[in-house]
């Protein structure tokens, strides 16, 4: 059984979605940021870098959400979460999987923790913070561009974990009041609205005590 370690709307989202969606035998273990739980030597031994989430399978641990989303697609080819490896499609889905975490997610951690790298000096901060929405906006725009041509889904007509992964920085764009949500977007709302309606999405949502009413 899969074991995912998480804390609610943290990177844990999209794994979480996406195992909900596989409907395969999990559990859930609650890293509680609240109080450093992150940082322990006990999480330290799993995921050295103390950061949310980890997923073990059996002897297995992986880290990084974007890695345990390609893990779990790869373990379960037949659920038609990633396009067949080798095709071209699966190099768009690639694509589009690490333009999400390593740019827009980028932009969207240095707005929200602009201290990171200002070492708390005030004006640093607003520079940074100001910068990064305005390269966050930018990949909304890049992402909207791409959708308006080839929607609804990323990969087209097929909903994949990419989608999911989207899922998850806009729910954390609108609980943090970026501005222009992402719901300014025509393509990225429908998009949206289909991925929230879906019942797995609704429960790996309430299972960690939230709702969808952020991005609804």
């Amino acid at each position: 059984m899969y074991t995912l370690y998480y804390y609610p709307s943290n990177a844990s989202s999209a794994p979480h979605m996406l195992l909900e969606e596989l409907g395969v035998p999990y559990q859930l273990v609650l890293v509680d940021r609240k109080v450093n739980a992150q940082k322990s030597p006990e999480y330290l031994k799993l995921n050295p870098n103390g950061r949310i989430p980890t997923l073990t399978d059996g002897p297995v641990v992986i880290f990084e959400s974007a890695a345990i989303l390609l893990y779990l697609v790869d373990k379960h080819p037949e659920k038609g979460f990633a396009p067949a490896v080798g095709t071209a499609e699966r190099g768009h889905f690639y694509q589009w999987l690490v333009f999400l975490t390593n740019s827009l997610q980028e932009a969207m951690m240095n707005w929200f923790y602009p201290e990171r790298l200002a070492n708390n000096n005030e004006a640093a901060m607003a520079s940074i913070k100001a910068g990064a929405q305005t390269r966050a906006n930018m990949f909304f725009a890049v992402i909207e561009q791409h959708l308006v041509a080839n929607g609804p889904f990323f990969l087209g007509k097929k909903l994949s974990a990419v989608d999911l992964y989207l899922t998850m920085i806009c729910h954390w764009a609108h609980r943090r009041g970026l501005v222009p949500p992402p719901r300014s977007h025509q393509a990225i709302s429908r998009l949206l609205d289909t991925i929230i309606n879906r019942p797995a999405i609704k429960k790996a949502f309430t299972d960690e005590g939230l709702t969808t009413d952020n991005i609804a």
